[in-house]
This record gives structure tokens, sequence and C-alpha cells, in this order.
């Protein structure tokens, strides 16, 4: 496992999205330099989707090869399809809809509406599956050791949708799971667990704000993660805190050097 988090701390969140864009370009074209593919995990909220739209509009992004790039998401919203609070919603507005990614490579979860109905468990169960699938004998249990998995950090320390105190966030076994009685609506959701995420090379929490400064203080000093959910997020090889000058304004000057500022 990765050691102690690296905290890169940005002026404000634009320019932070441009910078976690930009470091996203180099990480996905490294990968694909060196295996041929990439694989990176999305996630929803204004970081995550200020982060998709910085890099749609960065002229860098050729970079990539879209078509040899998987995309999978660490939460969903339970809604029917191309409804816009949906994460995949949100991210095919802000960028997969303006570049060309290989439609069977964009793995959504299931909407509400979907081959699954209603029954969440059952379409989380069907994403654990199909995450089964893809991973390789070289991989680190039944999920692809991701390249990158990002996260955005809740105010309450959530990530996902996993959030304090909840079952989700005790699973242990499962890499996938339904989550009732969200404290953010909507109250139904499917969610990475802490054990799908860890299988990540590199884990990046975004947080930009004020209303992510409490959050990133307790996540960062040593919280438990039942309690503080983004405390037990990390990645196999890095774990990389994103946060802009309003989100670190709680945290101690010594835990970030003055040259990211």
């Amino acid at each position: 496992m990765s050691g102690a988090p690296q905290i890169v701390v940005h002026r404000d969140k634009e320019l932070m999205a441009q910078a976690a864009a930009a470091r996203l370009i180099t990480r996905i074209a490294d990968a694909q330099a060196a295996r041929g593919t990439a694989s990176v995990v999305l996630t929803g909220g204004r970081n995550g989707n200020g982060l998709l739209a910085a890099l749609g509009a960065s002229p860098a992004r050729d970079a990539v090869d879209w078509a040899r790039l998987d995309l999978w998401w660490g939460d969903e919203r339970f809604l029917p399809e191309g409804d816009p609070e949906r994460n995949v919603s949100q991210a095919r507005e802000a960028l997969l809809d303006h570049v060309p990614v290989d439609p069977a490579r964009v793995r959504p979860m299931a909407a509400s509406d979907g081959p699954y109905g209603n029954d969440v468990e059952a379409a989380a169960a069907a994403y654990a599956a199909q995450l089964a699938a893809a991973a390789g004998p070289e991989d680190h249990g039944p999920v692809p050791t991701f390249d990158v998995l990002m996260l955005g950090v809740g105010p309450d320390t959530h990530i996902a949708s996993l959030f304090p105190e909840h079952p989700a966030v005790r699973e242990t076994e499962r890499t996938v799971v339904g989550v009732h009685g969200s404290p953010k609506p909507p109250p139904i959701r499917i969610s990475l667990t802490l054990p799908a995420i860890r299988a990540a090379r590199e884990v990046w929490l975004l947080a930009a704000g004020e209303d992510k400064a409490n959050a990133a203080a307790i996540a960062l000093s040593g919280a438990g993660e039942l309690q503080a959910p983004a405390a037990g997020a990390r990645g196999r090889a890095r774990t990389l805190w994103l946060l802009d000058a309003a989100a670190a304004s709680q945290l101690p000057r010594e835990l970030y050097p003055p040259a990211s500022a």
C-alpha cells in the first residue's frame, strides 16, 4: 500500500481543475504507452465534473487515445436513464460526448429503469460481475487495478456513496453495494466499496471550497474510516489529495509544501 497521502494545494478551484486534468492526461498517456490501455474511475459532483470539463477544454487532450480507455464509475444515483442528476449524464455532457471514446469501454452503473428495474441490489451485483470479468490474473482480486480512481470528498467526509457510519462503509467483501437511506438525495444509490477503491494504483481525492475544509482536516488527521470514509480511501501506489486553498484552509501548514500553493 502507498504511504502517507500526498497533498497538492492550488490557488482556486479553476486552477485545481485545470491542473488535475493535465495530471490525468499525463497519467493516462503513460499507462497507454506502457500497456496499451488505461482504466479510470470517474466521480461526479462539482469537482469531478469541473475536472472533466477542463480535460475536454485542454489542448493536450489529444495525447489520450480515447478508444483505448476503460471508464468506470465510483458511484451512481439510482435514477432513470438520462436523468440529469445521474453521474454518467453529467460526465457525458462535460466530456464524453465530445471525445471519441469506445462506447463498449464506457461502463456506467445501471439506471433504475434499466435491465434490473428498481432492484438496486441486483444492479450492484451486476456491476460487481462486470468488474470481476474485467479483472485479469495480474490484478489484486475481483476488480481491475485501475490506473486512477477519482473521488469527490463531501462536506461530511463521504466518498462515492459511502457515508459516515452507514453499512456500506463497513463492507469488507463485496466490491459494489446498493445504498439505501443516503443522507444526501436521492436516497438510493450504487457505490463501490472501500475494498474496490483500494485496488486502484492511484486514488485521487478532490475537494474545493470552504465547505470542504473541515472534511479535509478530519480525514487527514487520522480519523477512522467509519466516521470519515475519505480517511479510508487509498491507492496501492499513491494517494493524492487535490485541494484548492479554501478546502486546505484548516490543514496544518506542514502537511503540504509551500511550492504547491
